[in-house]
């Protein structure tokens, strides 16, 4: 469980060396990113030859989760932490959003050519174009690759390679807007329950 929390924060982490920048794509990606506020649809991730489906679903400013159909596991961020829950160890572990490239893409405010932000090249295909960016203090922690839909631009999928080389692809489908989530559905649910042994116990 330990590799998937780490490819897993490696979504949410960002070398370089630069490359071709066209300043059009960041600025029409900058301008779709704050133009949304939740979405929630399917995702599929594939890493070191395992591919794994689940349901993504994002609230900004700062809220994401994802949850994974085979796993027993759970990824949350509610505004401030990103929490990955181990259901089967009832562990979690928790780190800052903002210290994770992918809390770019929930920020309140979206700045691509902000000052903490190096989009390091720019892709121009047929259909579909990509920044592949980092956070300039995490230089030494790999690159993030975010794929856009042109027409309409559309969130399509992510790519990460960490500091290793290894590689970590996301692919979305079928995202739709959606802002109407529960009060609590972007905060780990662990119900308590009574330990005849005294302290408490939890169960999902």
């Amino acid at each position: 469980m330990k590799k998937i929390f780490i490819l897993i924060c490696c979504l949410f982490v960002a070398s370089g060396a630069g490359a071709t920048v066209d300043k059009n794509l960041v600025s029409a990606a900058e301008k779709y990113l704050n133009s949304v506020t939740g979405l929630s649809g399917d995702f599929i991730q594939s890493a070191n030859g395992k591919s794994d489906k689940g349901t993504f679903s994002m609230l900004r400013p700062g809220r994401v989760r994802l949850d994974y159909d085979s796993l027993p596991v759970q990824l949350i961020s509610d505004g401030e932490d990103l929490y990955f829950f181990d259901k089967s160890l009832d562990q979690i572990t928790t780190v800052p959003l903002t210290s994770t490239p992918a809390g770019i893409l929930v920020r309140k405010n979206i700045n691509l050519h902000s000052a903490d932000i190096v989009v390091d090249e720019t892709t121009d295909g047929d259909n579909t174009f990509a920044l592949k960016m980092y956070m300039r203090d995490q230089i030494g922690l790999g690159t993030m690759t975010v794929v856009f839909d042109r027409q309409p631009v559309k969130l399509n999928s992510w790519t990460v390679v960490d500091a290793t080389g290894a590689k970590t692809n996301v692919t979305f489908h079928d995202l739709k807007t959606k802002t109407n989530f529960a009060k609590d559905y972007f905060q780990i649910q662990r119900h308590k329950m009574v330990n005849t042994a005294g302290g408490d116990d939890f169960y999902d």
